[in-house]
């Protein structure tokens, strides 16, 4: 006890924050610390990786706070002038959602930089992720930064960081600068200029104004419809976040004349009053949305995440409770990849992505289509810098990427999830079906009967502690050395090791073009797969079941389903039989 308090008292000294110095004070001042959550505040500290920082605010490293984004973005500074061309000039643009201390964070962020000679375009007001990442580009930044913890509940913020090339970091940029971070020094030795001084030298300046404009008129251009549907009655959230400004300036240009925001989710509220917990994909969280959507008869209904780089999108279902049907974003991803690419004029230089637990069923409708489809590791960063590397050779073109978790990106304006400009690109999709006299619901069906109908499950199994983590590590080992002939009597046709880098089918082996991670892949006979890879963020083993069944031309797509979710269920049993077996 005597050494946490010792290190307590130390961060104290160095916290420049005198808000969270005075929460530190007030856990010390208590008789047994051992009954506060000190222990946890300095178990560790946040580890700077690929997603940059994200964790619970509050005194001490193992939190969010100002001394901590300090010290990270010295480190940030130190590896662009180690690693970047003109990093000075070219400067960073930082940007910031409506979370608590996301200003103050950002403004930090710029201070430090600037300190550093190192040029920081700080947005004026709070915006959203895809802005931040469009404006790096537009800019011709060495490096972004935007403050925000996406969907994380209201007592977490984030740091996310953005290299040059417009894409998240990756590996080894990552690590070097955790490295520059470690060699940094305490937060109150880290110089900051203020805002004021920052402005009188020119080193903090304003994102120029033209960028948002710019934004807006490339993302109208992205999926144009000959929809004529312009009154499509649309219900939008933004979930007490920052989309709704963007969102509705850009339907307004596109012409949309219908679209109603939630009221009392429209404006930016980082307690998020009226959800538990601010992601679409949470039970409740869409809520509001289908009040109002039933109350308007709304054709449509959108919804981002606190920083917009998600979107949710429901359709009417006279047969639900709520009178509406989430789509999954396997869903979304398949109508919208499609979409894009049956208007592209040129398939064969077309490039579309997804992360690889993801549905298959895009690459299957992507390769018919005649385009080029990859799958990559989990996490959008990989798909923007798979893109731009694709792109590398002058003749390919990115044109669509996509994760499950409700990630999608049209074409090259932003590197990142851009659920501001995809919640446009899908409106324009229901807009054109509808004028057809069709709906989103009959597309999912065409498409559905002509590629097979797909359906997807995810099995978690949680292993805590030191054993847990060994018996997981014992499931991943076992399924590597020994994979299964057949899975839940389907046979596997091949079997990747994206660790090693290898996938074995018809006993060929063949290299896989993804940097190597612990997952492993069993594809089976007729299209479906099984996917197993251990969380990097809690301790569980993850299990993913894609099934892909053909409809007869006799079948409803209901009795279709219900073959697919006994099919998709067998194989999920079948399969955790396998990964865990009975002693």
């Amino acid at each position: 006890m005597k050494d946490l308090v010792e290190k307590a008292r130390e961060w104290l000294e160095n916290d420049p924050d005198a808000d969270s110095r005075a929460e530190l004070a007030e856990l010390l001042a208590v008789s047994d610390p051992a009954t506060t959550d000190l222990a946890d505040r300095f178990a560790q500290s946040l580890e700077f990786g690929t997603a940059g920082l994200r964790g619970v605010l509050g005194a001490g490293p193992n939190r969010m706070n100002r001394a901590v984004v300090r010290v990270a973005t010295y480190g940030l500074g130190t590896a662009l002038l180690d690693l970047v061309d003109a990093p000075k000039t070219r400067g960073v643009v930082i940007g910031y959602d409506g979370r608590v201390l996301s200003r103050e964070l950002a403004e930090d962020t710029a201070g430090v930089l600037a300190a550093m000679g190192i040029r920081a375009f700080l947005f004026p007001t709070l915006g959203p992720t895809p802005l931040t990442a469009y404006a790096l580009t537009a800019l011709g930044c060495a490096a972004g930064v935007m403050v925000t913890a996406s969907h994380n509940p209201p007592e977490y913020n984030g740091y996310k960081a953005y290299w040059e090339n417009g894409a998240q970091i990756v590996p080894p940029i990552d690590v070097a600068i955790a490295d520059a971070i470690l060699a940094a020094p305490p937060a109150k030795d880290v110089a900051v200029l203020s805002l004021a001084e920052g402005r009188e030298k020119g080193l903090i300046l304003d994102v120029p104004p033209p960028i948002e404009e710019q934004y807006l008129a490339a993302a109208k251009e992205l999926a144009p419809s000959e929809g004529k549907r312009r009154d499509l009655r649309i219900v939008y959230t933004p979930m007490h976040g920052v989309g709704g400004k963007l969102v509705k300036e850009l339907f307004a240009e596109a012409g949309f004349t219908a679209l109603t925001t939630v009221p009392e989710q429209a404006e930016p509220d980082g307690k998020f009053p009226t959800v538990a917990f601010p992601n679409p994909e949470e039970k409740g969280a869409m809520d509001l949305s289908f009040a109002l959507a039933r109350k308007l008869s709304a054709e449509l209904v959108l919804a981002n995440d606190p920083d917009a780089d998600r979107l949710a999108v429901a359709i009417p279902d006279p047969s639900s409770p709520t009178g509406y049907m989430q789509l999954t974003g396997n869903q979304v991803g398949v109508l919208l990849g499609h979409h894009v690419l049956s208007r592209d004029p040129d398939p064969a230089t077309a490039v579309l992505l997804a992360s690889l637990v993801s549905s298959p069923m895009l690459g299957v409708v992507a390769r018919s289509m005649g385009a080029h489809y990859e799958e990559t590791l989990t996490g959008f960063k990989w798909i923007a810098n798979r893109a731009i590397a694709l792109e590398a050779d002058g003749k390919s073109r990115f044109l669509f990427g996509y994760e499950e978790a409700l990630g999608y990106t049209v074409g090259r304006l932003v590197r990142d999830k851009d659920g501001v400009s995809a919640a446009l690109a899908f409106a324009e999709l229901a807009s054109e079906l509808s004028a057809l006299g069709t709906s989103v619901k009959d597309r999912l069906e065409v498409l559905y009967r002509k590629y097979g109908l797909f359906v997807s499950t995810q099995v978690n199994l949680t292993r805590k502690g030191q054993a847990g983590a060994r018996e997981i590590a014992a499931m991943m080992d076992a399924l590597r050395k020994n994979p299964p002939s057949s899975i839940g009597g389907v046979a596997v046709a091949a079997f990747s090791d994206v660790e090693a880098g290898t996938r074995v089918a018809a006993g060929k082996t063949e290299e896989l073009p993804l940097p190597p991670s612990n997952v492993l892949v069993f594809e089976l006979e007729g299209g479906s797969r099984v996917i197993a890879r251990p969380s990097g963020t809690e301790p569980k083993v993850k299990f993913y079941v894609d099934v892909r069944e053909p409809m007869t031309a006799g079948e409803t797509l209901a009795q279709a389903e219900a073959r697919a979710s006994a099919t998709m269920k067998r194989l999920a049993d079948a399969f955790v039989a396998i990964a865990v077996p009975t002693t």
